[in-house]
């Protein structure tokens, strides 16, 4: 796609927003940003824009500066249901999003993952096999850095790792992955979507535009994916940690496997992969695929699990205090990934959930905690408190207290735990209602943890 001379307003000045408006000026365009909040609020997140020519218009909406604009590129934050979004379309106005427009403009192979848990970890995991295979790759995306940052420089031999979420697929156009993975599907983000038929088809979005000399990676083990890899036209690689799989990776007597055509290769035995759970173990079984897709030899991919440590804000250690270990699972932004927290204590816990309300249903969460042997006392906070706790009474769980605020929770569960206990921050919940996002809620969790005496 040619932006050269071409007028786009750029809607949100977060991350995405602020680096597309720096691709497009780079690519020749003619840009207008915009931002309902004031320039003074925004502060140092526009930085990167100055000495740039741009059209500044904040603390307004956007609805009066689609005139005359060849193109929009908005927020995943602003959903495609927008009245001005619509009312874009409607005057023929070409609407995207960052990742899509990072997407034409950047070099190099790409490769997307995708799926309501197992993202980021999958993604950061790729990249240390990538990098470790002598690639030089840029981590992009949801996991926090703009795809059109990297679009800047990149060059035809780099891998571009992409995590993908539901939000930006609302907006892909000819987005074109080489390698897309999807780990899971559970329910999630129904706030936005409104069901689950609507959540999977933007997740499907990702493969629509693969041919049959691309690759297509699914889960075997998630029931949710049933069916959908009879939708897509490339080739596809299941991985299981269950069962073989005809091409992709399994195990078998406790070792990885990874098999393409005729070819079996045996990557590591599973207690070598350094990061715990079952549900990592599932990440790195997907990383194997596409690593086997790339051809990156065995060696590299087996190096890479045997020290990858995994992601901050996902089942990490912060401290020991009192022999009490406090874990750090902030990122347990849905029900599910906070059922594979919950899987993966091996201690008696004391569990901290709650937050921001996304409509989703708490009840497989609650039948987890009442099964698992590891759960002791879950402390409530935040938008969502109430409703867990109903959701655990109907499951027969007792055991909860609620807190006013974070720092409460952190010193209930030191109150409530004993030598040997873990206390755990996995929410459940994104955190809307209290923080930024759900990195700085680990932060003030990590900042709390180790202020404690």
């Amino acid at each position: 796609m040619n932006y050269d001379q071409k007028k786009v307003l750029v809607v949100g000045m977060a991350r995405s927003g602020v680096a597309a408006a720096q691709l497009l000026r780079a690519s020749g365009a003619v840009v207008t940003v915009n931002d309902s909040k004031p320039e003074s609020e925004l502060g140092d997140q526009l930085k990167p824009l100055d000495g740039l020519k741009l059209e500044r218009h904040f603390g307004c909406g956007a609805m009066d500066l689609l005139e005359g604009q060849d193109c929009l590129v908005i927020s995943p934050g602003i959903p495609d249901s927008a009245p001005f979004v619509r009312k874009a379309r409607e005057m023929g106005i070409y609407v995207i999003g960052e990742l899509e427009l990072a997407s034409q403009l950047s070099r190099g192979t790409l490769i997307a993952v995708s799926g309501t848990n197992g993202k980021t970890t999958t993604v950061s995991l790729l990249g240390e096999i990538f990098r470790n295979s002598g690639k030089m790759t840029h981590v992009v995306g949801n996991i926090g850095y703009p795809y059109a940052l990297a679009s800047l420089v990149s060059r035809n031999k780099d891998v571009i790792v992409c995590e993908v979420s539901s939000f930006q697929m609302e907006t892909a156009d000819t987005f074109h992955p080489h390698v897309a993975l999807l780990t899971n599907i559970t329910e999630d983000h129904l706030n936005r979507h409104g069901t689950m038929e609507v959540y999977t088809a933007m997740k499907m979005r990702m493969f629509q535009n693969q041919t049959p000399n691309d690759f297509a990676v699914f889960n075997a083990d998630d029931p949710g994916l049933n069916g959908l890899p009879s939708q897509v036209r490339s080739r596809v690689l299941r991985f299981s940690r269950l069962k073989e799989v005809k091409e992709g990776a399994f195990v078998r007597d406790g070792k990885i496997f990874f098999r393409m055509g005729q070819t079996e290769r045996k990557i590591c035995g599973t207690d070598e992969v350094y990061i715990p759970g079952p549900h990592n173990l599932e990440n790195a079984l997907g990383a194997v695929c596409v690593a086997g897709a790339m051809e990156v030899p065995a060696s590299v991919i087996r190096h890479s699990l045997k020290t990858f440590r995994g992601v901050e804000h996902r089942i990490e250690t912060v401290r020991e205090l009192d022999g009490v270990t406090y874990i750090n699972d902030s990122k347990g932004t849905n029900v599910d990934s906070t059922i594979k927290a919950v899987q993966t204590m091996s201690q008696p816990t004391v569990i901290i959930l709650g937050g921001y309300d996304k409509h989703t249903s708490f009840d497989p969460l609650s039948q987890e905690i009442v099964r698992s042997p590891m759960i002791r006392h879950a402390v409530l906070i935040g938008e969502t408190a109430g409703l867990i706790q109903h959701s655990l009474e109907k499951a027969g769980f007792n055991h909860f207290s609620h807190a006013e605020t974070l720092r409460e929770a952190v010193e209930n569960g030191r109150n409530l735990a004993a030598r040997g206990w873990n206390v755990l921050l996995s929410p459940a919940c994104a955190s809307f209602d209290m923080f930024r996002d759900y990195e700085e809620r680990g932060r003030v969790f990590k900042e709390i943890v180790n202020g404690l005496k």
